[in-house]
């Protein structure tokens, strides 16, 4: 019996080696996942937004809902899963990491900093093998697909996006560099249902103004992730922005009739641009792959010469790429809001 118990035990470990592989995690830590996975779960909205894009089939959950005017342009393998929570240290039931058979987490980091002690620990006693993501820049990304595709065996289809990704970044940043700096528009990214919320031009949340030619009004030092800095509208109309990007419909639906906003520069000669957020936002909050698509949209914004692309059909192909959705020319309007 006992050596019927050692065979036993010997085949069992040779068969979990097979059906295990160690793999190399983007800070470097060496990390032993299942070979064949089938539920890889996000705990952030970074991470998230990117399996949607690149395995939403694996995913065994989501971080919150997507509103309901967000579904149709979702892939379809979302739209009935579990809502598990925002992740270690925060909202995240650990229990529902075991019901819905979570087999590996991937951990997003956003910023050039190693994870604090205290998730480490939480991750830790998942018991759950997890593996980090960097990607601080839009410049990241391109690696991070890749490796993400590489991590979930979807290497061609990951190709397809860094590839995209990085024409993108290339195009645009041609563009830009067609335009002397004195010559660029001045913008001034407005948050807030008033308009009165922004971001110190070295914020995360603003990577596509400096991508776009370090744009931003707003020069100043970050007080923390967060942002959301106060401003006063006196200090907007000293700063006399070419343009304003907003976050809020509420903002851009009452900006052009109050007399206020009326004495800046991009009010008076209608330069206020909603930003586009179906069914993720283009722009920031929180930042995401979309912003390739928040990137193309700004540059045509405010340079339609030197960077005069069809946003329509360019719209049409990032959709069919990242995110595997066919739009018709009404969903492109609609995400335009035109």
């Amino acid at each position: 019996m006992k050596k019927i118990a050692a065979v036993l035990m010997l085949l069992a470990a040779l068969l979990a080696q097979a059906s295990a592989r160690e793999i190399t995690d983007m800070a470097g830590r060496k990390v032993t996942i299942p070979n064949d996975l089938k539920k890889v779960y996000a705990p952030s909205p970074y991470g998230a937004y990117m399996m949607y894009a690149i395995a939403p089939d694996l995913m065994s959950g989501l971080v919150f809902l997507p509103k309901e005017s967000d579904k149709k342009f979702l892939p379809k393998a979302l739209l009935n899963l579990p809502v598990i929570g925002g992740g270690p240290g925060l909202t995240a039931n650990p229990e529902m990491y075991v019901k819905t058979g979570t087999q590996l987490l991937v951990i997003w980091r956003a910023e050039p900093r190693p994870i604090d002690e205290r998730t480490t620990a939480t991750l830790d006693k998942l018991n759950i093998p997890y593996v980090i993501v960097d990607a601080t820049t839009l410049a990241d990304y391109p690696k991070a697909i890749r490796f993400l595709g590489a991590l979930t065996h979807r290497e061609a289809h990951a190709e397809k996006m860094a590839q995209a990704a990085e024409k993108i970044l290339a195009d645009t940043q041609a563009a830009v560099a067609k335009v002397p700096p004195n010559q660029r528009p001045r913008v001034y990214y407005a948050e807030g249902v008033d308009g009165l919320s922004t971001e110190c031009n070295d914020s995360i949340h603003v990577q596509l103004l400096t991508l776009a030619g370090d744009l931003d009004v707003h020069r100043c030092h970050t007080a923390s992730h967060m942002g959301m800095e106060k401003i006063s509208l006196e200090q907007v109309m000293l700063y006399q922005p070419d343009v304003i990007l907003a976050q809020e419909s509420m903002f851009t639906a009452k900006v052009y009739s109050d007399p206020a906003w009326a004495q800046v520069k991009a009010v008076r000669e209608h330069h206020v641009y909603l930003i586009p957020r179906l069914p993720l936002n283009w722009f920031d909050r929180p930042p995401s792959f979309m912003r390739f698509a928040g990137l193309e949209w700004l540059t045509n914004k405010l340079y339609p010469r030197q960077y005069p692309i069809d946003i329509h059909k360019e719209t049409q192909k990032f959709y069919s790429t990242f995110l595997g959705v066919k739009l018709s020319d009404q969903d492109v309007a609609e995400i335009l809001g035109q």
